[in-house]
């Protein structure tokens, strides 16, 4: 079974209509949506994208080999 993680979203109402939100724990996930369903699927999918991202950034540091001068 699949991890819960639970996100701080900040939602805002967009002056030319509909919403915009942003994860308070993710800077880099944003999204938008004519209504707040569309825009709380939106922003799972932003979610996953950035935690996706961060994972294979992860994988790329483990590889490296930190080397320091005296």
């Amino acid at each position: 079974m699949a991890e819960k993680r639970k996100f701080t979203i900040r939602i805002q109402k967009a002056p030319e209509g509909g919403y915009s939100g942003q994860c308070l724990e993710l800077p880099g996930a944003i999204s938008e949506g004519e209504t707040i369903k569309e825009l709380k699927k939106n922003m799972t999918e932003a979610i996953e994208l950035v935690l996706e991202s961060l994972e294979e950034d992860a994988k790329k540091y483990k590889k490296m080999v930190i080397e320091i001068p005296n």
